[in-house]
């Protein structure tokens, strides 16, 4: 007598359908498995996403105030960078033609490569903080080939720059000694760091980092932004 191997007809459509659930789970996890695998991959790959606080701080030099902002320009720049200094005529040319709709903002980014673009920063800032900021980046951009690349600091040449803008020098100087100058360009930077900032100049208009061709093509990248 042959001995029935054969499982009984219910107990075989159990083992049927217990099969089907281990291999639909064996599938399901697989997936899962490559679905968390891929993410992993793509969040370490993907640079973490700047915010928009990162582009302008409050404490951010403003150089216009339109009285309806249609569109924002930041720069990230150095003083003692010669690219800065080729294109700050032709910033200053647009700030004059939309200066009334766009913001323009700077933000320092003094690259280790040139010896005094923290010492032109400082200056920069301590002058900001009697209302004339603006016109100590104008004198260091204009006299830029005069001082750019000196090895040599050139604090003492600065401060004469704010003695001919009328600046008060005691103040001046307590500003430019102060730690806390020095971490208001830290954290530019770092917010630079973070946005993907590596030269200058670097702008970004509406968030958006700038790649620059032409004056013409700049030019007409700004006035799309006020469409």
């Amino acid at each position: 007598m042959v001995s029935n191997l054969a499982p009984p007809p219910d107990r075989a459509r159990l083992v049927r359908k217990v099969i089907w659930i281990v291999l639909a789970a064996v599938v399901v996890a697989g997936v899962a498995w490559y679905a968390a695998l891929t993410v992993g991959k793509s969040q370490e790959s993907a640079p973490p996403a700047a915010g928009a606080e990162q582009l302008v701080r409050g404490d951010s030099h403003r150089l216009t105030s339109p009285a309806v902002e249609k569109a924002q320009l930041v720069e990230f720049l150095d003083f003692e960078c010669p690219f800065c200094g080729s294109i700050h005529p032709v910033v200053e040319e647009f700030k004059a033609e939309f200066g009334d709709r766009i913001t323009f903002v700077h933000r320092h980014f003094p690259l280790s490569a040139h010896p005094n673009s923290g010492q032109a920063a400082l200056a920069a800032e301590a002058a900001g903080q009697q209302g004339k900021y603006q016109q100590m980046a104008n004198k260091l951009f204009e006299t830029q080939s005069q001082w750019a690349g000196n090895q040599q600091s050139q604090a003492p040449l600065f401060r004469t720059y704010a003695k001919q803008l009328g600046l008060d020098l005691s103040q001046f100087d307590a500003v430019v000694a102060d730690p806390k100058t020095e971490e208001r360009i830290l954290a530019d930077i770092a917010d630079g760091t973070a946005l993907g900032v590596t030269g200058t100049p670097t702008f970004f208009l509406n968030g958006e980092k700038l790649t620059l061709s032409t004056k013409a093509d700049f030019r007409q990248k700004l006035a799309d932004a006020l469409k």
